[in-house]
């Protein structure tokens, strides 16, 4: 009977460190995964996408979520500044996607603070089912997707309108001040002529 008693006993202690292990190995930002996404892991899409959607659990407020978007050639696809709706949504405008498989990487802060990054891909194909923007983007001011650094409509001689005026700005400065310069020159040239 106390040979049992003794058995009995690791027995229950192995499985209260089993159900301790199994809770606290739990990950403690699982509330910040994505729940849901158009296009979502995997999924294969008509072309024509222009709005990207992100479903978490509630994100802190006052935190912008980065998203980011790489083609099927490898380079980065254009996509404009990320908005939450619902506390929960992320919704960005991307430029029109192209055919092929795309990487989409994000970082979020859930509302205790916690910062999850991830990434998933998705294919986009002719014949494929097209994408609806989800309800939660629509009536949305999304910000179109800046190329090159500057918005598409924003730039001057393919500067932005800031360092173009700039820009512009300096070189009247040096060409007048060239004028200046010459003028005096000519000036004092005349002025030391030998009478003749």
């Amino acid at each position: 009977m106390r040979r049992l008693r003794l058995l009995r006993a690791p027995a229950v202690l192995s499985g209260c460190l089993g159900a301790l292990l199994f809770l606290g190995g739990a990950p403690a930002h699982a509330h910040t995964a994505l729940k849901d996404a158009t296009p979502g892991p995997g999924d294969k899409v008509a072309p024509g996408v222009d709005v990207l959607s992100l479903t978490f659990g509630p994100l802190k407020p006052g935190t912008t979520p980065k998203i980011s978007l790489v083609g099927p050639d490898g380079t980065p696809v254009p996509v404009g500044q990320p908005v939450v709706a619902d506390d929960s949504v992320t919704c960005a405008a991307v430029t029109p996607l192209r055919s092929g498989v795309s990487t989409l990487s994000y970082t979020v802060v859930s509302a205790d603070g916690d910062t999850q990054s991830s990434a998933f891909q998705f294919e986009v194909a002719d014949g494929a089912g097209t994408v609806a923007v989800p309800p939660a983007c629509r009536g949305l001011h999304l910000r179109a997707p800046e190329t090159g650094g500057a918005a598409a409509g924003d730039t001057v001689l393919g500067l932005s309108r800031g360092t173009a005026l700039s820009a512009g700005g300096a070189a009247v400065v040096v060409l007048a001040g060239g004028g200046v310069l010459a003028r005096h020159a000519r000036r004092s040239a005349h002025g030391r002529r030998p009478a003749g």
